[in-house]
């Protein structure tokens, strides 16, 4: 495995100074950001789409500092009912997989989105009880009417340009689990495939490593995110881990997001580190950074040293002692 990160917490560099500060630390891979929610300060995709000659000249800065594009990530919301950011999530995602296509980039990062509760309505709606009875409706019909269909059409895309999409499961996203990941990618296509981001597991009450397992068996990760959150019991006794405080609460908060190792032990870390391995994925380890208590650079330099003391980064040896 290869230890990377999602370089959108280093917006504020330009392109040449954000890869030399990655190098500087010891990575090997970046993932970058090419709009939606992360917006897409080191990429310009339209550019990047017209000419050759810029592609070339941009592979040649990552490449010639021993570094590689382990996805390009572009996270919207391609059905929302708000029609013009689902079309603005849309674009941005087609011309994504296109130029990750053209560039040998073989992940492109995003949500699967969330629709409305119905054709007319204005809002993200997402379902988390099946009663009363109109929430089960109302997710029978946005899988049926609004996800399947898109995610049919965007798979087929991904298939043609040779990429792999990489869905997150992130709370507040019709596919947030496991089994909501592997329900639709039987509905389109095994070019969908998981984004895996244990933060987001954490709060939901998913182990990591089980659902390495479940997924590494179908062959189904095709990215991971290191990131950590750290669940306060006390906080959750009194708000639950559908916790609607805003982030900045972390006091009060439920949960938080963490750098790695803030929240769950090494062990727990090198666990899922074991489990990538033995079910299959031997990709990049993709550092993101949202720890509300950290600086930028010492949140991602935890991280970095944590993630290396941990890293599978050789193959296994022969059985030697069989």
């Amino acid at each position: 495995m290869k230890l990377g990160v999602f370089t959108v917490l280093f917006s504020q560099k330009n392109l040449d100074e954000m890869l030399d500060y990655v190098k500087d630390a010891g990575l090997h891979a970046v993932e970058i950001g090419t709009g939606g929610y992360p917006g897409n300060a080191h990429c310009d995709l339209d550019a990047l789409l017209e000419s050759e000659e810029k592609r070339s000249e941009y592979l040649e800065k990552i490449t010639s500092r021993g570094l590689e594009i382990s996805a390009f990530s572009c996270h919207g919301n391609p059905i929302s009912p708000e029609s013009s950011f689902a079309e603005e999530s849309h674009a941005a995602l087609e011309k994504t997989i296109k130029l990750a296509g053209l560039m040998n980039v073989p992940v492109v990062n995003c949500f699967s989105g969330t629709a409305g509760d119905h054709e007319g309505a204005k809002h993200p709606n997402w379902p988390v009880s099946p009663w009363p009875n109109e929430y089960g409706d109302i997710l029978k019909w946005q899988w049926e009417e609004k996800l399947i269909p898109y995610w049919k059409k965007m798979g087929q895309l991904a298939e043609e340009s040779g990429v792999k999409i990489g869905l997150e499961l992130h709370g507040g996203f019709l596919v947030h689990t496991p089994y909501t990941l592997l329900k639709l990618r039987e509905e389109t296509c095994d070019a969908i495939g998981a984004n895996l981001d244990p933060s987001h597991l954490w709060w939901q009450g998913i182990d990591p490593v089980s659902a390495i397992k479940i997924l590494g068996k179908e062959n189904a990760i095709h990215h991971f995110h290191a990131k950590d959150t750290y669940i306060d019991q006390d906080n959750v006794n009194m708000y639950g881990l559908t916790d609607m405080q805003p982030y900045g609460s972390v006091q009060t908060r439920a949960w938080s997001f963490r750098s790695v190792g803030c929240g769950h032990s090494l062990q727990e870390w090198s666990d899922m580190m074991s489990a990538l391995r033995t079910f299959g994925y031997d990709y990049v380890v993709s550092i993101e950074h949202e720890d509300p208590i950290m600086s930028i650079e010492e949140g991602f330099g935890r991280a970095v040293k944590n993630l290396k003391s941990i890293l599978i980064e050789e193959q296994p040896a022969d059985m030697w002692w069989v």
